[in-house]
């Protein structure tokens, strides 16, 4: 959430700066609510102490003979007329929330505007593979390999699923199990995080009320819950409504989960396979840190993110997105993009980004520092990594002429030292 003092202070700064992200947000009318709101305070507190001052004289009066009932009678009327402005106060300070929390926080001033036409590439890892022979996509070479049934998973899910089958399971496993040994050297701390999570955990996370609709919820459940579509939004809840000591971050923390997200109907054909699906797993970063920490923090994530595509001998490009590409909750973000040859495009496999205090104002997520001042905390997220298009480019960028795939040293130990998964006899 945008910090309320900043709009007030520099409305066109905000307005300007929501621009960019291609949001049309006019400060005034939030402006006249702010102000009301003050005059409504100011009303209610003058109001109270003239109740106070004149109940505070029942006493004085009574011992000079005087009339009381004529000061009750008015403390009465006092009371009166400050409940119904106490009323309209509470529908004014839910005007300004309903209008504030809906608001995406704003970019970094060094981000460029617009969509995603504004991306910019700016580092390559490795070359784009080259083949001798006809390439077969990814869909092609898990069936031809034995590792992914989709029709099974279809005849038992629908379409937008798989099932892993075999070696299959085991790469899968053996690329989470990789990412996992990396965080935990890393210092990260891993958690296992429930995957039905509250109304609140959505709108902490940022991604409620506006997208409320991109979750599946459970039906019947009171109060209402929601399945997770990504770690994250589970880990930027751990600390809600914590104060935290600055002695104790930056805290780190990593999870894998499976991610569930209803968009997947929409894809393009040829997002085929494992591309963009209902279900794919993940293992997400996020960092707690001091306001002024984030930018190393994020630094930190980015160089973790691209270590893990390395590892892989992966070819990837790294993308600074424009304001108008990076998410709602977020102020920056780059994305880690894998070359997927079928396709002839890259591929988002990680998208790292800094909320700044974004998500700590809306679940109440500070920190005292030395001198016992209170701070809202910035968070920060990084896919490290999502599998369902790691698996595809890794299939894909080291296909060989015969049908095999070699798999990455790195991967070797959680696939029983095995180095080469071979075309199955059918």
């Amino acid at each position: 959430m945008i910090d309320l003092k900043l709009i007030e202070e520099k409305p066109e700064y905000v307005k300007e700066a929501l621009a960019k992200k291609g949001w049309e947000f006019d400060p005034q009318p939030l402006l006249a609510l702010i102000t009301k709101r003050r005059e409504l305070i100011r009303s209610v507190e003058a109001n109270k102490a003239e109740q106070n001052k004149l109940s505070a004289s029942v006493p004085a009066v009574k011992k000079a003979g005087g009339n009381v009932q004529e000061i009750f009678a008015q403390v009465k009327a006092l009371a009166a007329e400050n409940k119904d402005k106490e009323v309209e106060l509470k529908n004014v300070e839910a005007e300004i929330k309903a209008t504030v929390e809906v608001l995406p926080n704003m970019p970094d001033p060094d981000l460029e505007a617009g969509a995603k036409e504004n991306n910019k590439p700016f580092y390559v890892f490795g070359k784009k593979p080259e083949f001798s022979f006809k390439a077969k996509d990814h869909v092609e070479l898990a069936e031809s390999l034995g590792l992914i049934d989709y029709k099974r998973a279809a005849k038992i899910s629908g379409s937008g699923t798989w099932v892993y089958t075999g070696l299959g399971a085991q790469l899968e496993w053996a690329l989470l199990n990789y990412f996992i040994s990396t965080h935990i050297a890393d210092g990260y701390t891993m958690m296992l995080v429930p995957h039905i999570l509250n109304e609140e955990s959505g709108y902490t996370a940022g991604q409620f009320p506006k997208f409320k609709e991109d979750v599946f919820w459970l039906e019947d459940s009171e109060p209402r819950k929601f399945i997770l579509p990504t770690a994250e939004t589970a880990l930027v809840n751990i600390h809600r409504d914590e104060v935290l000591s600055v002695d104790d971050l930056p805290k780190k923390y990593f999870a894998y989960t499976p991610c569930y997200r209803k968009e997947a109907g929409s894809y393009r054909t040829e997002e085929r396979g494992m591309i963009r699906g209902y279900q794919f797993d993940k293992v997400e970063m996020v960092q707690y840190t001091t306001d002024d920490g984030s930018d190393v923090a994020f630094d930190e994530l980015v160089k973790k993110a691209q270590a893990l595509l390395e590892g892989l001998g992966l070819h990837y490009q790294l993308d600074k997105l424009a304001a108008g590409d990076c998410s709602h909750s977020m102020a920056r973000t780059y994305d880690i993009e894998v070359w997927i040859p079928s396709m002839g495009i890259y591929k988002e496999v990680s998208s790292v980004s800094n909320a700044r205090d974004y998500q700590a104002r809306r679940g109440m997520i500070r920190y005292k520092d030395k001198d016992g001042k209170m701070h809202f905390c910035h968070t920060l997220n990084g896919s490290g990594l999502a599998t369902s298009r790691v698996y595809p480019a890794l299939l894909e960028q080291n296909q060989q002429e015969d049908g095999s795939v070699i798999i990455p040293e790195v991967l070797r130990p959680w696939m029983g030292g095995l180095s080469v998964l071979k075309p199955i006899k059918k």
